[in-house]
């Protein structure tokens, strides 16, 4: 919005030309999501407590968790509003692929609000089963995959996938791309989902991953870059990279709030909607494969509960003192603080190795 109202009046001031420059608009867009974030926290902090939207602990949990029960929850909402709000005003919402990331990421963090707003009413930490989410999860997936191969040209997106370390080997896909894109979308999504057992574990680890994509945005929307590095360049994505600038600004400004000891949580309406911001960027930027190596951490912390589980069905015993992961450092003596801190500093190694792709083709 505002680089509709100012960039015109670059023909008659020069100094408006700088709101051209994705880098400057990317920039601001942080700015502005994190200081929505830190001046309408307090108040929406406030604003669930008076309403008596506390979390629930899981009884199967660690049971230190329990100190945590009636903390205020469903602070996803503040995320998405300094997410939307940031993103309306300094992209050029002329492109496509901006609607839809931002239509993926509000429509994930509707499945996420259902779920959360159940478990509020019913005062238990039951909220949407696993079918109903992942059918709402699915819905929204499909959907977007489908827009992809049906946008106008030039935007439309060729059913393939790109590898990373081989600049070569692209994988023709179909009509299997919509299928593809479901995994992708819902595999982020839970990953996420999954993580979020923590005080600013998932926040923390969003944050990284979404500041790597908008260096895989930036270089995908610009031809002389993408050229150059062998990387396949995607019309319109440049823009995205103000989403994630967005996104990266709104998980600080919420990261306050959400660190040891959490005045709020996030509840599923945030970790289901970062999930599902992830996913979609990554399909936009045409690096689905890179966010295995990039969220690293959120891989690892869904294949612990798939092992874990996989694993008392077929032998009877347990991999793990508890899945997810992070639960399974609680037992063993670890510190909250401590997994929290580790875990970022395994999320950022993640990332450094995904940036590694766009150099090893």
């Amino acid at each position: 919005m505002i680089f509709h109202l100012l960039y015109p009046l670059a023909d008659q001031f020069g100094a408006f030309n700088v709101f051209r420059y994705i880098t400057f608009r990317s920039g601001a867009a942080v700015v502005t999501a994190l200081l929505l974030s830190l001046v309408l926290g307090p108040w929406f902090i406030r604003t669930l407590r008076r309403l008596s939207v506390g979390q629930n602990i899981r009884d199967v949990g660690p049971e230190h968790h329990q100190v945590k029960a009636g903390t205020p929850t469903m602070g996803g909402i503040l995320i998405l509003f300094s997410l939307v709000v940031a993103t309306l005003l300094w992209a050029d919402l002329r492109n496509p692929l901006v609607w839809l990331a931002v239509g993926v990421t509000v429509s994930f963090g509707v499945v996420g609000f259902l779920d959360d707003y159940l478990k509020v009413r019913n005062r238990r930490n039951l909220g949407l089963t696993a079918r109903q989410k992942f059918f709402g999860q699915s819905v929204v997936a499909i959907a977007a995959g489908w827009v992809l191969l049906s946008l106008p040209m030039p935007y439309r997106f060729e059913p393939n996938v790109v590898f990373p370390f081989a600049k070569d080997l692209v994988l023709p896909l179909g009509w299997l791309y919509l299928p593809f894109v479901l995994v992708v979308l819902a595999g982020s999504s839970n990953a996420v989902n999954l993580t979020d057992g923590l005080d600013g574990l998932a926040i923390g680890a969003t944050l990284i991953v979404a500041a790597t994509y908008a260096v895989f945005t930036y270089v995908a929307g610009n031809r002389v870059m993408a050229t150059y590095l062998q990387v396949p360049p995607v019309h319109g994505i440049g823009e995205v990279t103000i989403f994630c600038g967005a996104l990266v600004g709104a998980a600080i400004g919420f990261l306050w709030f959400n660190c040891h000891p959490a005045e709020v949580f996030m509840g599923d309406v945030g970790s289901l909607a970062l999930g599902g911001a992830i996913g979609i960027v990554a399909v936009l930027a045409k690096h689905e494969l890179v966010l295995v190596i990039a969220g690293g951490l959120f891989v690892a912390e869904l294949l612990s509960v798939v092992i874990q589980v996989g694993s008392f069905k077929l032998r009877g015993k347990r991999v793990f003192r508890m899945a997810p992961l992070h639960h399974h450092f609680e037992l063993v003596g670890w510190s909250e603080t401590k997994i929290i801190v580790r875990f970022w500093i395994i999320a950022l190694i993640f990332a450094l190795i995904s940036l590694s792709t766009l150099k090893l083709r």
